[in-house]
């Protein structure tokens, strides 16, 4: 825990004098409602919450994912997710960045996952209609691994830390077809000698009024290494509102 409020600290120190800066405000709330597979079959309620800020040189933004469901009266997913991220433009297409995630969920192997890093990024497409970024660099990835039970007679393995360094690579992917429908899909990679996770993001958003859309998701996640009696692969699809501001 001191690691990640060090880790904290640290990607707010870097945002900071972005934020002190004049700039641009914009977010976006939503409320879901989904379908998942793999490690829980279930459906579930969601709340999201993204806030960027925005000035010539930083770019800064915060993410905040909660999900419960709940089958037959017994809880059956129950997940919380945070990100931070801090970009200073080098030039007009390259940009470096801080990264800053936690996970905490119930229904998994762990009892949290967390990651620090940083690296560069590249703006590939801009100005048009689609719009897409890369980015990668190293950090360190921090998992609390929960108690576990295995062997015949059964053996008891007490809940532990396990630190390892990382690398993280992304895909950011968006293309705007005309003023109220666009297309988004967001590929992430965390690779670690103990596991890697792959992730993707297919979304497809509809403006309904000037500050409310509606959009279609679909997510894969995927554990190349997971824990025993655990899925390889989680797969969510959900429907949500989108509240905009800022901007």
């Amino acid at each position: 825990m001191k690691v990640i409020l060090a880790a904290i600290t640290t990607v707010s120190c870097l945002a900071l004098p972005a934020i002190a800066e004049e700039g641009t405000w914009k977010g976006e709330g939503s409320f879901s409602a989904g379908l998942n597979t793999g490690n829980t079959e279930t459906s579930d309620l969601g709340i999201g919450l993204k806030i960027s800020h925005e000035t010539q040189a930083w770019r800064n933004g915060v993410e905040f994912i909660a999900d419960y469901g709940t089958k037959n009266g017994s809880q059956t997913k129950n997940r919380l997710f945070f990100a931070g991220q801090s970009d200073r433009t080098l030039n007009d297409r390259l940009f470096g960045f801080a990264r800053l995630s936690h996970e905490i969920d119930e229904f998994s192997a762990f009892d949290s996952r967390s990651f620090l890093g940083g690296g560069l990024g590249w703006q590939v497409l801009e100005g048009g209609a689609a719009t897409w970024s890369l980015e990668g660099g190293p950090g360190v990835k921090f998992d609390r691994l929960k108690a576990s039970t295995t062997g015949i007679p059964p053996e008891t393995v007490p809940a532990n830390w396990e630190e390892s360094f990382s690398f993280i690579a992304a895909s950011k992917f968006g293309y705007t077809f005309n003023d109220a429908v666009k297309f988004g899909n967001n590929t992430n990679l965390l690779y670690a000698d103990t596991s890697t996770q792959i992730g993707n993001k297919t979304t497809l958003t509809a403006l309904l009024t000037k500050s409310l859309s509606a959009r279609f998701s679909f997510e894969v996640r995927h554990d190349t290494n997971p824990q025993p009696r655990f899925e390889a692969t989680d797969t969510a699809t959900r429907f949500s509102i989108v509240y905009a501001f800022g901007g």
